[in-house]
């Protein structure tokens, strides 16, 4: 994934378009995109001949403020909140909606020299404010050609215009990954996008263990915790590789406490990926099913007054179970995977990944010995959680 967002990148540099698509559960468009600073007619053409949709300018809210661009509206009802600004033409151009025309007033948007006197208002450039966080705030075409035009080391300022198909209906997935065969043009998501500006500056290093030799690599998540991915071997070649969400268990994978049986599923998930010679663990910091090691040691003093591990959570206020798994299915994407073979006892992160989009070729149960100490709480999570437990 991040060889192609870098190859987009660098076609953008060298004044190309690329498509960039956005999610399936939004607008689902695809959008062909600009740096305004290398923008030039014959590419403003293109868009006209063959996107057919409305072009339009990106631009950071400082670039807006210095060339005082107001909003077009004061009550915005778009749907997802698209920023028009005043629509504009340079001073230089003629009508201002010619190819060379539009091509001025792009340009100029893009300019550290061009101020608000510059621009006749209205005009046929319509400018749109993105969100300083970028897709990671707001997962816009409009915040996806800024932040393209940020890693190319351009100015903020881009230009976009919507695919359209030859029978006037908005182009789709499947019809945008035939245009970018036919016009030999890269095409990114967003969602792409976005995992790569997460990950770009991850953490990686090797890690030798009493299991194996693996690699380790901190991966920040959207609420800034520090998850870390344990990886063995080229898992893109495997088709379904072994892959195991481990939840974070300081009592259980540090100190090897059998009140649980998590350090022990985690040396099991290790053990599966030697052997096997490829794999991934991805260590996610949601503790005590997600309630925090206070409370989760909270809840220890009420599982040694008599509640189970189910209830002890639900008297503290808290649900059975508070983790998801959202960001596992980043991770993936990140990894280039869709379809592992999953290492867990628990049927609910089967149905939470399918739900993402992640197709699970095989569960497999990880079995560990029983214990005296932990014996109930095993069969809390057969009989409660519904865990695949032999117990």
């Amino acid at each position: 994934m991040f060889e192609k967002i870098e190859a987009a990148i660098q076609r953008l540099k060298d004044g190309e378009l690329i498509i960039l698509t956005d999610d399936a559960d939004r607008e689902a468009e695809g959008d062909l995109v600009g740096l305004a600073s290398l923008v030039s007619a014959d590419k403003v053409n293109f868009m006209t001949q063959k996107a057919r949709g409305l072009i339009c300018a990106p631009i950071s809210r400082e670039i807006a403020e210095q060339l005082d661009l107001s909003d077009m509206i004061a009550d915005n009802t778009d749907v997802f909140g698209t920023a028009f600004t005043v629509s504009v033409d340079h001073h230089t151009t003629s009508t201002g909606i010619s190819a060379f025309d539009r091509s001025k007033t792009i340009q100029a948007l893009s300019s550290e020299e061009s101020r608000a006197l510059d621009f006749k208002r209205p005009g046929h450039m319509f400018p749109l404010i993105g969100k300083d966080g970028g897709v990671l705030e707001r997962r816009g075409h409009t915040e996806g050609a800024l932040d393209l035009a940020s890693l190319a080391g351009s100015r903020p300022a881009a230009y976009i215009c919507e695919i359209l198909k030859a029978d006037g209906h908005m182009a789709r997935r499947k019809d945008l990954e035939q245009l970018a065969q036919e016009w030999q043009m890269p095409l990114i998501s967003i969602e792409e996008l976005a995992v790569y500006l997460r990950f770009k500056g991850a953490v990686k290093t090797s890690l030798p263990t009493r299991y194996g030799y693996f690699d380790l690599t901190l991966l920040e998540d959207g609420e800034g915790k520090e998850n870390l991915l344990l990886t063995k071997g080229d898992l893109t070649k495997e088709s379904a590789p072994l892959f195991r969400i481990h939840s974070e268990c300081a009592t259980g994978d540090i100190f090897s406490s059998v009140r649980c049986d998590c350090g022990e599923q985690l040396e099991a998930a290790m053990k599966a990926i030697e052997k096997e010679g490829s794999g991934a663990i991805l260590y996610l910091r949601q503790e005590g099913r997600g309630i925090g090691l206070k409370n989760k040691l909270r809840a220890y003093q009420l599982q040694d007054a008599g509640l189970d591990t189910y209830d002890a959570n639900l008297e503290l206020g808290f649900a059975a179970d508070e983790r998801h798994y959202d960001f596992a299915k980043i991770v993936l994407d990140y990894l280039g995977l869709n379809k592992v073979r999953l290492l867990t006892n628990n049927p609910d992160k089967v149905q939470q990944l399918k739900a993402a989009g992640i197709e699970v070729a095989e569960r497999i149960p990880l079995q560990v010995p029983a214990r005296r100490e932990n014996l109930s709480y095993l069969k809390t999570k057969r009989e409660k959680f519904h865990h695949d437990i032999q117990v």
